[in-house]
């Protein structure tokens, strides 16, 4: 009552001003309304004067937004206020009941008293508890859809399953699956039960899809796989050995699906190692769902197995009364539980026949089955999806992903333990299913690069010999093909690449093998087309070489994999077939050499042909081709130092190399080392390629000396008078001491030849210029010695067509004086020593002439007055020497060092006052070298104390064999600067260290 007169108590009454207050209100809002509206007014005029119809929209769309934005806001708001709301209002209603059934219960209390009995329980009728029964029943029924479906959306199978399993029990208790369901009085009442029964198939199928689902996947777990089993062997009724088949089919259908993804680039390595983890763990799941260990062996912690008969036995054994059943405690806690029978809560699913253990054979078989059907889908897709791998280091990126992944912790701790209890051997997955399908994908990764290499190369050489062969009347040549055509031009050219760049803080022992300069070029003829060549071919190999040394094993991997102690325990040697793959890049590497050497082969065949049918001289266009293609043969493995790299394998680096060479250099003949088969075949394409480069300085020589030798031959059997005085030179006039009968001594002049006719010189001459257009000092000996063979051969064809000539003594010829006779018998000594090739070993020996040289000897020797020739000979041999002596420089490159064998001492004459140092028999750093003063003084002396005394000849032969020894330059210093005591610029010390 108090509360309700506080409520009726009147309001207290303001005062007059709070009144007048709220009076006037309205009208200051509506003078304030009237100020916004003429404020928003002259805003929005505002706006129209300073924006465009376009912006003033964008404007209004702006406006709109938040209008709209702020109205949503507003709505959300006042919806979760609205729900606060209401849910405060439940709660508190909620309170207000609660309190109240507490308040009744108190009162009753409070009017029973303690000692009041408490009322006997009601008895129900057996009709009204069967009743309950049944409702009770018909409600679980209806709940057990929901909840299955609720199960399978949360992956629960096995749940799903069982109570699956009891909806079925609970259709057999109300006998609603009988035959005569139809006419049942519970289906009358509730005709939702037709539904409910109707879906029962539907809900098995589909719990059965779902478990069959999910042992496609590698990523569930062994408890997970072990409940889908469970469901399946549950729902169909089946035996262990079916729910292996089950499993392994599964996982087979799994690998080929894995296989038949679309597939791009990089998702080629998550495929394969997707693959990989899936078979790995398909084992692991066998071994942990189905091995059972033997009797009396212990188990082992780190490896449980059995999981799927441990899993059936916690789900079909019987456990104590309340602890078991299907339903949920959910359910345990509603109402009408306690009106189900106890064969419905105490329901428990079972197999009709035991579930046995599989033998471990029988494991074992089906498992090997497994593996080796799996197997051959393995390798069709796994080759199908390697033909998109289009690098070798693709295929190591993919080789170490799948390493890393069998050598991680998880997979690689007990691999060894299960593959033993599963399969009574290891299993290594790499080694028996993809190893060689990557060997076969290397393989032809290999060969498709090298027949690239093949091809470019072909069509490089065809190029470079089309421009060659252009005549240079034709067009203007460029300047590599200039160079091509006159080696020498190249050689004493100069250009910005001679020296490179650090030459002046780089010392050459420090500095990279690849690294040339263009001095080092120039020293061993290597023109710029026989660079760009080499430099193509040898970034090609090296783009290969660089391809292939991803896939072998660097020094740093192999020191990872060699420490324990960093490196983890390895599935499986990733790098144990580096010996295969090394060896098909080698075959290969040797195909493509073939190859090129096949298309020089034909080119040069075609040449030799060519050149062979031309009756006059051969075209320059035509051996430049063939000039380029020797010094391409002869240089390749010298500028393609990646080519040796790829034959030779990983001991084909440069340290290896030059240590090799250090020590062949210094053992010298001593016993020969052992040869690997690598550096065998090395040497055997060194070989080959020296072997063509030969053929092709042979086909050259062979046009030269066959040109320059027709020329001579023309020259040297014009017959006239006018082309024998033509061709003759100044002769020495020589004063000789004889005695008459009657002992006085008489003084004689005889005149003999002391220069070669001009067209013995001219050939020679040309034939240096020859030599020297195409690099004469980095010819092959064997060349040099084959060309001054051939032309030996050929001058002395020529000189004895002109014997036959001269026999046949026709008419109106030119006869053959003595004074000719001479001049051809020193054109013949003279041609023979300096066209005399040595042999190979280098060691001088006097002059050999042979059947033919003394044929024709001794026919211009018939012409000769018999005194005359015993006068003229030792003169004659002097001038020679002497001739020798002065032409060898001038004709240094086909001499060379050898026949600089005169002594200084003996060789030097009152008129002959040259000045010219001879030459060591054994090749130094520099060329010839002037003497000093006080040795020109010397020889002077020398000279002019010698001028009386007649030299036999047996004492030069002496001298010109001491010469011809080793060392007998020095000797000969060391003995000058003995006999006087000048200063002399050359010293025995200086000379030796610049030989050394």
């Amino acid at each position: 009552m108090a509360a309700a007169t506080r409520k009726c108590s009147p309001l207290p009454v303001p005062n007059m001003a709070a009144v007048a207050a709220s009076t006037s209100a309205p009208s200051r809002f509506r003078a304030e309304a009237a100020m916004a509206a003429r404020g928003a007014e002259a805003e929005a005029e505002a706006l129209f004067e300073a924006h465009t119809a376009a912006e003033l929209r964008a404007v209004e769309r702006r406006l709109r937004a938040g209008i709209e934005q702020k109205r949503e806001e507003l709505r959300q708001m006042v919806g979760e206020r609205y729900r606060d709301l209401i849910e405060a209002a439940d709660t508190i209603a909620e309170m207000r009941l609660s309190s109240e059934r507490l308040l009744g219960a108190v009162r009753g209390l409070q009017r029973g008293g303690a000692a009041r009995p408490g009322p006997a329980a009601p008895v129900r009728p057996p009709v009204q508890e069967s009743f309950y029964r049944a409702a009770a029943q018909l409600k679980l029924l209806l709940e057990v859809p929901e909840k299955v479906w609720g199960a399978v959306e949360g992956g629960r199978y096995l749940p799903a399953a069982r109570l699956h399993l009891l909806g079925g029990h609970l259709r057999r208790q109300l006998q609603l699956e009988a035959p005569r369901a139809r006419s049942s009085p519970v289906l009358a009442r509730f005709p939702i039960l037709l539904r409910q029964v109707a879906a029962a198939s539907h809900l098995r199928s589909t719990i059965l899809q779902e478990s069959k689902s999910l042992l496609k996947s590698q990523t569930v777990s062994d408890q997970a796989v072990a409940e889908a089993l469970c469901a399946i062997m549950l729902l169909e009724d089946s035996s262990p050995r079916q729910a292996l088949a089950d499993f392994l089919l599964a996982r087979k259908l799994a690998i080929q699906q894995l296989l038949n993804q679309p597939h791009h680039g990089a998702g080629i390595k998550a495929q394969v190692c997707s693959l990989m983890e899936l078979l790995t763990t398909t084992l692991y799941q066998a071994h942990a769902l189905f091995y059972t260990m033997p009797e009396g062996m212990p188990p082992d912690p780190a490896l449980p197995c059995g999981l799927l008969f441990s899993t059936l036995e916690s789900t079909t054994g019987q456990h104590p009364a309340g602890r078991g059943g299907v339903l949920e405690e959910e359910v345990k806690l509603s109402s009408w539980f306690r009106y189900l029978p106890e064969s419905v809560v105490e329901f428990r699913p079972a197999l009709r026949t035991l579930a046995h253990p599989i033998s471990q054979d029988y494991l074992r078989d089906t498992l090997q089955k497994w593996i080796a059907m799996c197997s051959d889908d393995i390798r069709a897709g796994v080759s199908n999806l390697l033909v998109y791998v289009k690098s070798m280091k693709g295929l190591a990126g993919i080789r170490d992903a799948v390493w890393e992944l069998l050598s991680s912790e998880s997979i690689s701790q007990n691999w060894e333990a299960v593959c033993r209890r599963l399969l009574d051997k290891p299993a290594s997955f790499w080694e028996d299913l993809l190893q060689q399908l990557f060997l076969d994908r290397l393989e032809a990764l290999t060969r498709e690069g090298f027949d690239s290499i093949s091809g470019s190369s072909k069509q490089l050489l065809t190029l470079a010999l089309q421009e060659l062969e252009v005549k240079p009347s034709t067009s203007a040549l460029s300047k590599h093909t200039q160079f091509e055509h006159n080696v020498a031009l190249f050689l004493w050219s100069e250009s910005s690449s001679d020296l490179p760049s650090d030459a002046a803080w780089v010392s050459v022992a420090n500095r990279s093998q690849f690294a040339k300069s263009g001095l080092s070029m120039k020293a061993q003829a290597l023109t710029p087309c026989v660079q760009s060549f080499c430099s193509a071919l040898d970034s090609k190999l090296k783009a290969r070489l660089d391809d292939l040394l991803s896939y072998l094993p660097t020094d740093s991997s192999a020191a990872k994999e060699a420490a324990p102690t960093v490196q983890p325990r390895s599935a499986f040697d990733r790098y144990a077939d580096a010996g295969t793959v090394e060896g098909l890049l080698r075959d290969h590497c040797i195909a493509c050499i073939h190859h090129i050497l096949g298309c020089v082969r034909e080119e040069l065949q075609s040449a030799q042909n060519l050149l062979g049918g031309q009756a006059d001289a051969p075209s320059d266009a035509r051996l430049n081709a063939v000039l380029f293609m020797a010094r391409l043969c002869q240089s390749l493995t010298e500028l393609c130092p990646h080519l040796k790299q790829c034959i030779l394998g990983q001991s084909g680096s440069t340290e290896t190399a030059l240590k090799e060479t250090r020590s062949t250099k210094k053992l010298g003949k001593g016993k020969a080392q052992g040869v690997t088969p690598m550096q065998a075949k090395w040497q055997g394409v060194k070989a080959e390629l020296l072997q063509q480069s030969l053929f092709a300085y042979q086909i050259w020589s062979s046009a030269v000396t066959k040109g320059l030798v027709q020329c001579f031959t023309r020259k040297l059997l014009l017959d006239t008078a006018g082309s024998v005085l033509a061709t003759a030179t100044n002769w020495d006039e020589i004063e000789i001491q004889e005695e008459t009968e009657s002992g006085n001594s008489v003084t004689s002049k005889i005149r003999l030849p002391v220069q070669p006719s001009w067209y013995v010189q001219c050939l020679l001459f040309s034939l240096c210029q020859e030599v020297n257009r195409v690099g004469g000092h980095t010819l092959p000996k064997v060349t040099l010695q084959e060309l001054l063979r051939t032309c030996m051969a050929e001058v002395l064809a020529a000189y004895e067509k002109l014997v036959e000539e001269k026999q046949e003594k026709k008419a109106g010829t030119f006869p053959m004086t003595q004074n000719r006779a001479l001049q051809l018998l020193y054109d013949l000594r003279y041609l023979s020593i300096i066209l005399t090739a040595k042999s190979e070993e280098g060691k001088t020996s006097r002059i050999k002439h042979d059947s033919g040289v003394e044929k024709v000897t001794d026919f211009l020797e018939g012409h000769i007055d018999p005194f005359d020739l015993d006068v003229f000979t030792p003169h004659l041999n002097s001038n020679l020497n002497r001739l020798v002596q002065r032409t060898s420089v001038l004709f240094g490159l086909l001499t060379g060092t050898e026949n600089q064998y005169t002594s200084r001492s003996s060789a030097l004459s009152s008129q002959e006052l040259h000045n010219i140092l001879p030459l060591a028999s054994s090749q130094i750093r520099f060329g010839l070298l002037p003497l000093s003063m006080s040795s020109s003084r010397k020889s002077k002396s020398a000279t002019r104390s010698t001028e009386r005394v007649q030299v036999p000849p047996s004492a030069l032969t002496r001298a010109e064999d001491e010469a011809l020894r080793p060392g007998s330059l020095f000797r000969q210093l060391v003995a000058e600067e003995e006999d006087t005591a000048a200063p002399s610029l050359f010293k025995l010390g200086w000379l030796s260290g610049m030989a050394k």
